[in-house]
């Protein structure tokens, strides 16, 4: 569809372009971001009663885990040493119910968890398609369709890790190692301190692998952002590819894309393989301390075998939290890289907005008008539209020719209100497209692409599109209008056929039809066509010619063109050349000035 395409950066190829953005997106950022955190939170708030429910489970499961190396103290200093058989049966059900009560309240966490979880993911992700639906055209423009599929997808999913999961085990984590620092404190003084002449090591290897992780972490985010992007342009330019015999040349570029998203993955990984065994190592140096200073301490009487058995239990229990800690830290690392750019998307403001205040617009009569409107894509580009004055009565046919690039198409983006003018005013029916809401301004305007974009779904679906209440009666007299029915009906499934991938088991023509067809249902006072008619032989020609006179009849219309011949009979031909309108009139006057249509009519009928 050539609406809304605008301009892309001077000398930057689509690779080049890629790669920018997904550059610009790695920057590196702050290792915990508040005002991300805070943003995330929110999508939290509808579970708070599911979330109170895992936080109590949460206590649950770090206080039986505190509890059960207590319990086997107990049983080894209280009822081994005394052959105390009845108490020895009761110790054995109290732990053995701590087991079960440990595993219930474990799995009701992560229960609770998965399901916040992905309705957190859910509710991210429908918000996140919404916001791009309301962002305008210039950034869609501007912006690699799968980079931005990578946001949506991949960091979303990273969020949710870290939210949904991470907060509450994070917590559970804090909560048993000071549990378990308290407990050994007061069982054995001087036994836990020399089991906690670890924690500087530990305390150390902590910081080294921050610092490293979080420059790591963000590679694997911006990397990932790249092999998404240049998967989805690689897939939708396959025929291209193809033809030009270039799979080779982008199978390398891929490849090299792919092993900087390796590389990156690798070196994130490479931390968390030298970080966890490091602390595994310092657990059981812990181990070992506890064994030989304990053993000595049993030895001599100042320690019970029940403390020690305690201890060693205590002293495995803390270092899996720090394992985990760890492991939540790469979680944060990468939670907050995508965070960042989630919440950088969903902050994004559409350049073109609703004021406040948006007047209704309905039953309008189809007068549009022109005021000394100048126009560019973005600030930093030169206008592509100068000082355009145009004034299309209701019901008239104005068509719009000129060379490639001349404005014809930003015209027409203008009438939509896809973008703003810099400078002048759109006015329809006498009022500025800028004051009305765009939702109303959208239904009363259809479009006609000169790539006719189909939707994955039937053929039927399609051509409802723009009117989802339309009965099966409706879709096929607005396909008979369209001379689209013929064809639809010559298919297996008639109306139920499905579109194909890329519409591929459609020719160019039957979809350009069905376009019509759709624009015909929706009924639009006003209608804008860009080069409808292109690429399709002389009997689809005919076909469309046909349909596009029965969609014209009552309604003000904008057709851009390159075709002369198919314009001919137009109520006002306007030459743009240069982003300005250079001539006027109808066919035979154009021609009797011998000006610029003269001379692209003469070059066309010659060719």
């Amino acid at each position: 569809m050539s609406f809304g395409i605008g301009v892309s950066s001077s000398g930057m190829g689509p690779r080049g372009a890629m790669e920018s953005f997904a550059e610009g997106d790695g920057q590196r950022g702050q290792i915990y971001n508040q005002h991300v955190v805070r943003r995330m939170l929110v999508y939290l708030r509808p579970y708070t009663k599911m979330m109170a429910l895992a936080f109590v489970a949460m206590l649950a499961d770090s206080g039986l885990t505190l509890l059960i190396p207590y319990l086997l103290k107990i049983t080894v200093d209280t009822y081994i040493a005394q052959g105390d058989e009845t108490g020895l049966i009761r110790i054995s059900l109290w732990t053995a119910g701590a087991f079960v009560g440990l595993y219930i309240a474990n799995r009701t966490q992560q229960y609770l968890l998965s399901l916040v979880g992905q309705r957190m993911l859910a509710n991210l992700r429908r918000d996140l398609f919404d916001h791009l639906q309301e962002l305008s055209l210039s950034y869609h423009d501007t912006h690699i369709v799968g980079v931005t599929v990578s946001r949506v997808m991949n960091d979303v999913a990273t969020i949710n890790d870290l939210l949904s999961q991470g907060v509450i085990t994070l917590i559970g984590d804090m909560f048993v190692l000071a549990g378990i620092i308290g407990v050994m404190l007061i069982m054995n003084l001087q036994l836990a301190l020399l089991a906690f002449t670890t924690l500087p090591l530990m305390l150390l290897m902590t910081i080294w692998f921050s610092r490293r992780a979080r420059v790591a972490f963000r590679e694997t985010r911006t990397s990932v952002a790249k092999v998404v992007g240049g998967l989805a342009e690689d897939i939708a330019g396959v025929r291209v590819i193809q033809a030009f015999g270039q799979e080779d040349i982008t199978q390398e570029n891929f490849s090299a894309v792919n092993e900087i998203n390796r590389q990156a993955n690798v070196s994130a990984m490479s931390l968390s393989f030298i970080f966890l065994p490091a602390i595994e190592v310092l657990g059981i140096l812990a181990t070992a301390i506890v064994l030989w200073f304990g053993g000595r301490a049993v030895g001599s009487g100042t320690v019970t075998l029940g403390v020690l058995v305690a201890f060693l239990s205590y002293v495995t229990r803390f270092f899996d939290p720090v394992q985990e800690l760890s492991r939540m830290f790469t979680t944060l690392q990468t939670a907050m890289a995508g965070g960042e750019q989630v919440v950088k998307l969903l902050d994004t403001v559409p350049e073109v907005l609703d004021q406040p205040g948006a007047i209704e617009l309905t039953d309008i009569v189809g007068r549009v008008k022109f005021e000394q409107v100048s126009f560019r894509y973005r600030p930093e580009l030169p206008d592509v539209l100068h000082d355009v004055c145009l004034e299309i009565q209701p019901g008239q046919t104005v068509a719009l020719v000129g060379p490639t690039g001349a404005g014809k198409t930003s015209i027409g983006n203008l009438i939509a209100r896809f973008y703003d003018v810099t400078e002048g005013a759109v006015l329809i029916d006498g009022i500025d497209v800028r004051t009305v809401k765009q939702r109303q301004l959208h239904r009363q305007i259809g479009l006609v692409p000169q790539d006719a974009f189909l939707f994955s779904g039937t053929l039927a679906d399609n051509i409802r599109f723009g009117r989802p209440e339309a009965t099966d009666e409706d879709v096929a007299r607005a396909a008979k209008l369209a001379n689209a029915h013929e064809f639809i009906m010559a298919k297996p499934d008639s109306y139920g056929t499905r579109v194909q991938e890329g519409a591929s088991n459609l020719s160019v023509g039957q979809r350009q039809l069905v376009c019509i067809a759709r624009a015909i249902l929706t009924d639009p006072r006003i209608l804008v066509m860009d080069e409808a008619t292109s690429n399709v032989d002389s009997l689809t020609e005919s076909l469309i010619q046909d349909a596009l006179r029965k969609l014209l009849q009552g309604r003000t219309a904008v057709v851009i063109a390159h075709r002369l011949s198919t314009i001919r009979s137009a109520d006002l031909i306007c030459v743009v050349q240069d982003g300005r309108i250079v001539e006027q009139g109808k066919h035979d006057e154009l021609l009797t000035r011998a000006g610029v249509y003269a001379a692209l009519y003469q070059r066309q009928f010659a060719e």
